[in-house]
Parts: C-alpha cells; structure tokens; sequence
C-alpha cells in the first residue's frame, strides 16, 4: 500500500515533493521520484512495503525504460497474470513483484490491462514512446485516485490534499459539491470539494496525451445486477456451498503477503465469514484479530467479536473507546481527511486501524457484504415505504413527521425514535431519492436554509435518483442494492475504511470484493439476499457450518459511535468559521439546539465539523 502523486504540464520538483509530503502517511518505508523535464512528466511515490519487500521500489521501469508505473494496491491475481505474461515471452528482473506485473501487462494489453486485473488499485503508467500517460482505478474505487486539470496541467494523487499541494491548483470550494455533500454525507464521483477538482469513479481509466494534455475518461467495468435463471434455478444449499468456496477463495487471496497479517473483527457475519473462512487456510490460533468496543452498552458489540473470536480460536485482542478519548481523537483524524466526510465511524476505525498496525501491517475486512448481500436497514423499509407512499396523503405526511418530532429522543444506537423520524424524512421525498435521503445528515426540506441559493432535490440528488429511475432493475431491492453497490459504498464505505487505516500506514484488503465473489453476487437474483425479512440469506446460509447460529442471526447494530452524546460537548466550542455560499447562523442554531436537546442533529454537525476541519487544514 503506498501514496502515488504527480502532473503533466507547469511546475518544477518542488510541487512534487510538495505534494508527496502530503502522503507520507500512506508510505512511511521510501521515497521515489521521477522527473522528465523535457516532456514536462513529474511523478512521485511514497511505499508502505507489504510484498517484495526488497525489490519493489517505485518509480518501476521496465528493462528499456520506455514504460514506468506508480502504483498503490494489491493486485490478487498477480501470479496468475505473471505467467501468462512470461509464457507470452516477458521477462521479468523482480521474484513475484506485483508491480512489475503491472509494466509487462501494459507492454502486452495496453489500455485493457486494468479489465484483466483482480484487485485494489490506483496506478500511474507511463508510456513513453507512447507520449501518454495512463491511470486506473479499481472497480469499486477500493484505492483513491484525485485530479485536478487547469490550462496546461494535469495533476493527481492518492489523496485530495496531495492535488491541492501543487502551487497552481485554487483550493476554492465547489458549491454543488458542497450540497452534495450534506445532501448525501459524503461527495459522489466524479466531483471533489474543490472546483476543477475530481475524483476518477471506481471501475474507470484516463489516457493523457503528453502532447495536447488532452484528457480522456471512460469506464473499463460497472457494477450491474444482471440476475441469473440458471442461478434462480439452483437450491438453496447448492448456492451457499459455492458462495462458502468463492469467500474462502477470495481470503486466501487476500492472505498472501511479506508481512503479517491480522483480521478486524467486530462480531457481525461479514467479519466472523472473514475469519472463519481464514481459518481454512490458517492455524485458527496463528490468526490475530482485532476489535474495537465502547463503554455505552447499545454500540458495544464487543462481547460478540470475543464469542466469534473464542468460537474460531483467533489470538484476540481488544480495546475500548470512550468520550474522553474521543475528545482528542475526532480533531485528530479530522485534520487529516482531506476531503470531509459525514461519517462518524471514521473515529472507531481509525482507532482500530491504529491498535492493529501495532501488530500487522495488513488487515482483513468485511466491507462490502452489506451492500452486496442486502445488509442494511432500509432494505427492510422498501415494503412498508411502499405502502405508506400509496396510502398517505402527501399534505399528511408534514402532520405525521410533526408528531415524530415530539417523541421523546433517545441517544441509544439505533434507537425507534431516530428510526422513525429518518423513515419519515426520506418518505417526504419522490421515491427515486428515497434512499440517499433516509441517510442525508440535512433534511432535505430544510437545505434551501443552509445554503444562500436553492437547489431541487433532483439536481442534488441526481445521480442517485437517475440510478433509480434507470428502469433495470425492476425490483425496489435490486435498485436499492445498486445505488448502495455504486455510490455509498465507493464514496463513503470504503473512502472512510482507506483513510482512516492509512492515518495509522495499515493495508486493509476488503475480502467481499474479490472480482469472482462479487460477480456471483450479481448474478444472484434478488431473493437470495433479502427473503421474507432476513437480510444477507444466502451469506447466512453458507456460514451455518461456520458459526453458531446465534451469532448469524443476532440483531444487526453497524459500527456506529455514541455520537448524539458526543456532539453534546465535543467540541468545547463549536467551529463556525464563515464558508462561501453556507449559512453559519443556521448552523450555529443547529448546535445550540442539539446541545440543549431541543432536537438531535448529530448527523448535520458531524458533517459541519468535518468541513470545517478540512477547509481549516486545507488553507494556503
């Protein structure tokens, strides 16, 4: 795992060291650099060394010099591709260099290298006879891939602060991308905070011409439900014993490392498939795994991580996280984000990222098996959603939600009340937005106060809504599962998962996205996911041989923080520094009505917070 930076067009090595200071985090084991002034090509890489400890140095060439790549992943077919790649006359100077696979695979596919690949990954290649530059990023976005263009240049980076670094990208706050980004809880690709800058999607590649700086973005893959009559023909039992092969499969993938390897652990079926499926290719007791619990007993799911943890053998360990911790921990990892994101597990994860590296360098995780197999909460919402929506009257709908509002309010994890009046939120809106609306941290009738201009729902919630409305699938939990498989998990999952482990320089592998898992799970047709009320049937089916049954089927409590509480006095003082295009007295008002119980706006002031905290950190 490492941090990859660079540009094409204006500037000098000293933006480029500039903007790889600003990974160094991600790569705390080298430094590498390459600088082609002639053609105007700045490349840079900071390495975390986790395979080919010894030989893996980047910028890598090939013998001739005439393609070279920065790179930051795990490419879990390496060996695989390395064969082919040798049999079609390759030859390689590194013993089982994942990066080398990378040059050669370029030399022989050309712009289909990243289609071939099974992995996490975000690369730079330099195709210098070519007079191109090439970058991808992998399928789902796993690994971060920022960039900025401007008259004359082309920059990018593993991370938003690494752009910005150089002297001639403005940092001015896009204002759509702020919308979105309290409309959502996080910015979707492409867009990024700042204007003229961007995010490459998940399961797409660019080509710069080194000449013209022309750009050119297309997509190599894109995750579609496309289910299966073969598959919907099959028994239950028969599917799950393929699933169980494809998940211990795509670990034991995943295990092949030069440095150790451990497993979060949080007491869920995504986390104890992990590990029990590691199990089949380890001593169980060889197994190192790691959990984070807290002191207020809703969001402790801690007991559970140590049954699963005792039921499979593991060498566990653990750790609490309370509020006085919190207190300097949340500033701590806000100031490092980059790119505000609404959150709040990022605290948590950090934490247990952190407490890991102390022991692994790389860390196994069940990210992924929500979105894929139906896990969340509102997918038990479709139905009765659907029958409020047809049988309520909209003018109603206010009355209903004022009611709501009345109930006594519980900090509790998950608690009936916090349910209840996000349902109703999100019902407020036209069906297609309903999704990312159960989930926005401002009301979406409330935004046009925060904001100086504006905006319709259907503009900020665009991509969501014209997802929806697409007309494949025809299933409300088909539709579901993509807009979370496309958007939430790219842009908020996973980006949350990627800096908060490389805050603490650890590798996470995210087992559920191993290419031939989730193409089974694509094919699967809905009723294998979500039947008659249970989430994740077909994943809990396979694990029966796996775990005791009263871990597969406990209550499901996500990795959530005691954030109502917290927001009550963290920080000491509020931060409303004044943000172009926003009302600072609304939210000023905001939090004054939380702290005093008048309403519970947790998910609006994490958000703020953690905008103020980057625009903070991000100021010239």
């Amino acid at each position: 795992m490492c941090g990859i930076a660079g540009f094409v067009g204006h500037g000098d090595t000293s933006d480029l060291l500039a903007m790889t200071r600003a990974l160094r985090h991600r790569g705390p084991d080298g430094e590498g650099v390459h600088v082609d002034v002639a053609r105007a090509v700045f490349l840079g890489h900071r390495r975390l060394a986790v395979r080919d400890i010894e030989g893996g140095a980047q910028p890598m060439w090939n013998a001739t010099e005439s393609i070279g790549v920065v790179y930051n992943g795990e490419i879990y077919n390496a060996a695989e591709l390395r064969a082919e790649l040798v049999a079609a006359g390759h030859q390689f100077r590194t013993s089982h260099s994942d990066t080398e696979v990378l040059i050669h695979g370029f030399a022989e596919w050309g712009t289909g290298l990243a289609s071939r690949l099974n992995g996490m990954f975000a690369f730079a290649i330099l195709d210098v006879s070519g007079d191109r530059l090439y970058l991808a990023r992998d399928r789902f976005g796993e690994k971060p891939l920022y960039y900025a263009t401007g008259p004359g240049l082309f920059a990018f980076a593993s991370d938003l602060d690494g752009v910005i670094e150089h002297r001639a990208i403005p940092r001015e706050p896009d204002r759509d991308a702020l919308r979105k980004l309290f409309a959502y809880g996080y910015i979707p690709a492409p867009r990024s905070l700042y204007k003229n800058t961007f995010k490459l999607p998940g399961g797409h590649a660019m080509v710069v011409d080194l000449k013209t700086r022309q750009v050119r973005t297309e997509p190599y893959w894109q995750f579609e439900l496309e289910p299966d009559d073969a598959l919907a023909a099959r028994s239950d039992e028969d599917l799950a014993e393929e699933l169980r092969h494809l998940l211990v499969q795509s670990v034991g993938r995943r295990l092949v490392s030069d440095v150790p390897v451990g497993v979060f652990l949080s007491g869920g079926v995504d986390s104890g498939a992990v590990l029990s499926a590691a199990a089949r290719h380890l001593a169980p007791d060889t197994i190192k795994t790691f959990t984070i619990g807290f002191t207020e007993e809703s969001y402790d799911e801690s007991p559970y991580a140590q049954a699963v943890a005792d039921h499979v053998g593991s060498c566990h360990q653990q750790r609490i996280l309370d509020l006085d911790q919190a207190r300097d921990l949340i500033p701590a990892v806000l100031d490092r984000l980059g790119e505000p994101l609404g959150d709040p597990s990022i605290v948590p994860t950090h934490m247990l990222s952190a407490f890991t590296r102390e022991h692994v360098t790389v860390a196994l995780s069940g990210d992924g098996g929500d979105e894929l197999f139906a896990g969340y909460d509102p997918f038990k919402a479709l139905k009765p959603a659907a029958l409020y929506s047809r049988l309520v009257p909209a003018p109603l709908h206010r009355i209903l939600r004022g009611a709501a509002e009345r109930l006594p309010r519980s900090s509790r994890n998950m608690s009936l009340d916090f349910k209840l009046r996000r349902t109703l939120m999100g019902l407020s809106q036209p069906e297609a937005a309903w999704a990312p609306a159960w989930m926005a941290p401002v009301d979406p009738a409330l935004a046009d106060a925060l904001f100086d201009e504006p905006m319709r729902t259907e503009d900020v919630y665009r991509e969501a809504m014209e997802l929806w409305e697409s007309g494949a699938p025809s299933s409300r939990v088909d539709r579901l599962l993509q807009f979370f498989t496309r958007f939430y998990l790219q842009d908020n999952i996973l980006a949350k998962v990627d800096r908060a482990s490389m805050m603490a320089s650890l590798e996470t592998r995210a087992v559920f996205l191993d290419n031939d898992l989730v193409d089974f799970c694509r094919r699967l047709p809905h009723w294998f996911k979500y039947r008659n009320g249970t989430r994740k049937f077909l994943l809990k089916k396979a694990l029966e041989p796996m775990l005791p049954q009263d871990i597969i089927h406990r209550r499901k409590k996500g990795f959530g923080i005691p954030l109502a509480d917290w927001m009550r006095q963290v920080p000491a003082v509020p931060p409303l520094d004044d943000v172009s295009g926003m009302r600072s007295k609304w939210a000023a008002d905001a939090w004054g009505n939380h702290r005093s119980g008048r309403a519970d706006n947790r998910l609006f002031l994490w958000t703020w917070l953690s905008l103020q905290h980057t625009l903070r950190q991000s100021a010239p």
